[in-house]
């Protein structure tokens, strides 16, 4: 059964681990990474990744990309959303904070921003304007 729009825009701001994909040329099957995402209801979804990154270059190589979530407890859910890239720009300090709050629990945050800072180098936030919705909730496993 497939979820009503605030079902799956409610679904999607919780804090699932995404596979993001995106398209890697006519030869291959897409890169599908796992990833942190931020998304509010209604608004564009977004993530953090470096600057140079394969992931980046492809994802602005298109122009585009899918994000998908899902649980399998106490329901079988997911959410699939894709769409057009709306802008990448500089990745800040805030949002490296705000997605890593979102993930990890209070004790750990300020561990992951150092090593984030010192090992993962610039980073950018790529944002999705999501246009096409796959969703359903298939019931208890």
């Amino acid at each position: 059964m497939s979820l009503s729009v605030f079902e799956r825009e409610q679904f999607l701001s919780e804090p699932h681990i995404a596979a993001l994909s995106v398209s890697a040329g006519e030869s291959r099957g897409p890169l599908t990474v796992p990833i942190w995402y931020q998304y509010a209801p209604g608004g564009e979804l977004w993530v953090l990744t470096g600057a140079g990154s394969e992931k980046a270059r492809l994802i602005e190589a298109a122009g585009r990309f899918t994000m998908m979530v899902e649980r399998v407890d106490p329901t079988v859910r997911y959410v699939s959303v894709e769409g057009a890239v709306a802008r990448a720009v500089p990745g800040t300090d805030a949002q490296l904070r705000e997605i890593t709050e979102r993930y990890l629990a209070p004790d750990k945050v300020d561990g992951y921003l150092d090593f984030a800072r010192a090992e993962l180098g610039e980073q950018v936030a790529i944002y999705l304007r999501p246009e096409r919705w796959l969703s359903a909730d298939m019931g208890s496993v």
